[in-house]
């Protein structure tokens, strides 16, 4: 059997996998709080792989390894900053938003969480939510597809628009059929193969390359900067921007809404050791095989032409072609577990918050299945005609939602979770501030090169949510009791 039959086997084993967990979830779905969040069942171990698969993408096998294997170490600043950011997430809002969402008419969306949280009875906080997910996660989905072909494209050679098709067609068949369910149990797998090729590559690569010393040595002897973490030549806003990319987790829908999953408050905890340690060991896995590989081409006098391949490269060098092929599964389980998550987040926003609202208010449980089904697949639909043609223009939006996203919603989560005078006004007031101030910021060189458009961009919407909110405050008796319901409710669960 050729080298290419047994990574194709691999890989064909892996999607027959999804498959079958999509219908597994399928069975156990029967209601839209099931297909949503999962019935808010899920385990701890569930919940931090599922946040840590849906967080990272190709990014973590691809981008990271490559920006490493190029720059060096100085690039890993990014990867403390989302550590930082997402070890502060779990602490700050994962339980508050577990408890709170539930109290707060058992919001299952992060803009029906608002609109009941600050009693908005113009709906306009929640339409917009929804609208800005709904836009820039379809945009997200389709870059996902754009990654998706062409690894198909550059590993097995195949066709750039039947790769994208078979990766739409796998992920859609089983978020379309499973839900949030179907996504999360996915997310566990892909989490897990993830985990195992970043820590398997870079512990056989260092015995090959000779050992931590040598390895060093031939690291230094292409570039004696190669392995400082502040190099001389860097500079301190290019660091703070590395960090800010931290703060876009208190935004980022398709990663907090896994808090809300959560069985129980109580095994936060759990979840957070879980979720933090396998992105602490990916992350580390990561940036120790860019640096391996740099000491094993420059052994062996190769050169590496795309260093965002080096990951895929290494597998090959390193092990049989089967196991070769399991490395390259982690890289599509990396794509395939982000796009499912923000198709169901997607899918969420548009019948939860956009559809039940303007149009069906009291159907059945079923009927908005159905709806949200439907929604799933009218969503890929779109994102496969965005992707037909692969552009910059889609990939560079990737860059900018995660800073929209965290500058449009992650102040505002903040102060609906800690400060009970935030207001309706002032969530929308900040949200809409925090959205246009990061999009005018990354659209502009010059500004874009001094700071990461995330750090105007959140404190904007910070100043204006509170300065507004203090405007427009006017106390509220149902309001309050459920701010007081929470608390006691934490204060409870942490007691027992």
């Amino acid at each position: 059997m050729q080298d290419f039959h047994y990574q194709l086997l691999a890989i064909i084993l892996y999607m027959v996998a999804m498959l079958l967990i999509g219908w597994y979830s399928f069975l156990r779905t029967s209601n839209l709080k099931e297909f949503m969040l999962g019935g808010r069942g899920l385990g701890p171990i569930t919940t931090a792989l599922s946040a840590g698969a849906a967080d990272m993408s190709g990014w973590l096998l691809m981008g990271l390894p490559g920006a490493i294997y190029a720059a060096g170490l100085v690039e890993a600043w990014i990867a403390i900053g989302l550590t930082v950011g997402q070890y502060l997430n779990y602490i700050l809002v994962a339980p508050r938003l577990r408890v709170y969402t539930h109290v707060s008419k058992d919001s299952i969306t992060i803009p029906s969480f608002l609109d009941n949280r600050l009693r908005d009875n113009t709906k306009l906080l929640r339409i917009a939510s929804g609208v800005v997910i709904l836009v820039f996660f379809t945009f997200y989905v389709s870059s996902g597809m754009v990654s998706g072909g062409k690894f198909f494209q550059s590993s097995f050679g195949l066709d750039y628009h039947l790769g994208m098709l078979i990766v739409a067609g796998v992920v859609v068949l089983y978020t379309l059929f499973g839900g949030f369910l179907a996504v999360s149990y996915t997310d566990v797998v892909q989490g897990t193969i993830m985990f195992l090729a970043l820590i398997l590559v870079p512990l056989v690569g260092v015995f090959v390359t000779g050992g931590l010393g040598e390895t060093a040595n031939s690291i230094t002897a292409v570039n004696m900067e190669h392995l400082e973490l502040l190099p001389s030549t860097a500079a301190a806003a290019g660091i703070i921007s590395s960090v800010a990319w931290g703060l876009g987790y208190f935004g980022q829908p398709h990663i907090i809404v896994r808090f809300m999953a959560i069985n129980t408050v109580k095994e936060m905890k759990n979840a957070r050791r879980i979720g933090i340690g396998w992105m602490i060991l990916s992350l580390v896995g990561a940036i120790c095989t860019a640096l391996v590989g740099v000491a094993y081409f420059q052994q062996n006098g190769l050169t590496l032409n795309d260093p965002e391949t080096i990951f895929i490269e290494m597998g090959k060098i390193l092990f049989h072609p089967f196991v070769a092929g399991i490395l390259l599964a982690a890289i599509l389980a990396a794509i395939m577990s982000t796009i499912s998550s923000q198709l169901i987040v997607t899918s969420s926003a548009l019948i939860e918050d956009i559809y039940r609202v303007l149009f069906k208010k009291d159907a059945s449980d079923k009927h908005y299945v159905t709806a949200g089904r439907l929604a799933v697949l009218v969503v890929s639909i779109v994102a496969i005609l965005l992707a037909w043609n692969p552009n910059n223009t889609i990939l560079d939006l990737v860059a900018f939602a995660w800073a929209g996203f965290g500058s449009s919603f992650g102040p505002i989560i903040i102060l609906a979770l800690y400060w009970r005078k935030l207001t309706n006004m002032g969530a929308f007031s900040g949200m809409v501030v925090g959205a246009i101030v990061a999009f005018i910021w990354g659209q502009s060189d010059a500004l874009s090169g001094m700071i990461y458009e995330m750090v105007p961009g959140f404190f904007s919407n910070l100043i204006v949510a509170v300065i507004v909110s203090l405007l427009t405050y006017k106390p509220n008796k149902e309001i309050e009791e459920e701010f007081d319901r929470t608390l006691e409710i934490l204060k409870s669960e942490k007691e027992s």
